[in-house]
């Protein structure tokens, strides 16, 4: 967990996995907390960068002082993809989470590649349903009414789980009351876009049967003013899918959440999408450079190689930016193409590459390419800051 001081006050997230893989940043519901993502993040952490954090007054995250705003949480929300360092990101939000990603869909689609909402709605209850709500909580408090809306969350099969609706009932006692009348204040006033097909390409909608808050009806309203968005809904699972079935909802967040390659025919990856991997594998300071010193002899040459090594090859999500740097750094290696084995040896701890798995990189060149071979690159590793600290040999 860390904090991130937002005007005064502070935020509690994560930001886990390699700087170089891609950003998909996942948005909890009401009353809950980041936590809810834990089922699904030993999945996601094998491709893809993990932003997650706590709403105001959720969680780690302080309350708000004074009123809130749609636009206010998505502001937080850029401010943490900027603390990223990531202008692009997939986005996968539940509930209130889920309304965050639609605001991002109508003020910020340019900065979204894949968009997950899962249990929301255009529109979720009613203004005056939200305005009882939280004239309840201001009056009762969260401590007394946990134990009556946290079971609201969760399928019969799942309420059976031993602990679980006790668990999440604390947590919910412990949600700032303050700071939730005015999220129940945000979503009684929110009204959800409705987008064409461009704007809608990429988002995916799941439901569950047993969802009180928000029925199949619901996601099927919402589906409608997405250019019909495909839609699934999931049996035996309420509210909470990463929750309730953590294991599903991983699986199709690995398949959806995959660059759209299908229909590239022999057109192939477009370079900006090149670019935008490169940069974030490489660095954007060296890449900008190598594109500033490009001359007519080698501009052509810079294309191919962002469209296709970097593109077609990195952009492929079938392996791990982790595993592509294990295999680039081993063929490099045992070619002794020095000067791409520095750029990618200075850049692999970007890639999440550990001292570890470099020196059984090398132990693999040693055994299949040569003693020597993997000698040198081990010597060139050094040079880069690897191997800081001397091992005594016995």
């Amino acid at each position: 967990m860390e904090f991130f001081d937002r005007g005064g006050r502070l935020i509690g997230y994560r930001l886990l996995g390699p700087e170089a893989a891609p950003l998909v940043v996942l948005a909890h519901p009401l009353g809950m907390s980041q936590s809810v993502w834990d089922g699904v993040l030993p999945a996601l952490l094998k491709r893809h960068r993990v932003l997650t954090w706590d709403l105001p007054g959720h969680g780690a995250s302080a309350p708000c002082d004074g009123p809130l705003t749609l636009d206010a949480l998505v502001e937080d929300l850029l401010a943490l993809v900027a603390l990223a360092g990531s202008e692009r990101f997939d986005f996968v939000g539940t509930s209130i989470g889920g309304v965050i990603g639609q605001a991002l869909l109508r003020d910020h689609r340019a900065r979204l590649n894949q968009v997950v909402l899962t249990n929301t709605g255009a529109r979720i209850g009613t203004p005056e349903h939200w305005a009882a709500r939280a004239e309840r909580v201001l009056e009762e408090g969260l401590s007394t009414l946990a134990p009556e809306l946290a079971p609201r969350w969760f399928s019969p099969v799942s309420r059976e789980r031993a602990g679980l609706v006790e668990g999440w009932t604390q947590g919910l006692a412990r949600t700032d009351d303050r700071s939730y009348a005015r999220l129940c204040a945000v979503l009684a006033g929110f009204e959800g876009p409705e987008l064409d097909a461009d704007a809608a390409r990429g988002v995916h909608l799941l439901g569950g049967a047993d969802d009180l808050s928000t029925p199949p009806q619901t996601l099927e309203s919402l589906a409608a003013k997405l250019a019909d968005a495909p839609l699934e809904i999931l049996e035996h699972v309420g509210h909470v899918p990463s929750v309730e079935a953590p294991d599903v909802l991983a699986a199709r967040l690995d398949a959806w959440l995959a660059p759209a390659r299908e229909g590239l025919g022999m057109h192939g990856v477009d370079f900006d999408t090149g670019i935008e991997i490169r940069k974030r594998v490489l660095g954007t300071e060296h890449v900008e450079r190598s594109l500033e010193r490009a001359t007519p002899l080698d501009a052509p040459f810079q294309q191919l190689i962002t469209r296709f090594a970097w593109g077609e090859l990195w952009g492929d999500p079938t392996l791990s930016v982790t595993q592509r740097s294990h295999i680039t750094l081993a063929i490099l290696a045992a070619l002794g193409r020095d000067g791409e084995l520095a750029l990618h040896l200075r850049t692999a701890r970007r890639t999440g590459v550990s001292e570890a798995e470099l020196r059984q990189v090398m132990m693999h060149v040693a055994t299949y390419a040569g003693v020597p071979a993997a000698n040198h690159a081990l010597a060139m590793a050094r040079q880069h800051g690897w191997g800081d600290r001397p091992t005594a040999l016995e």
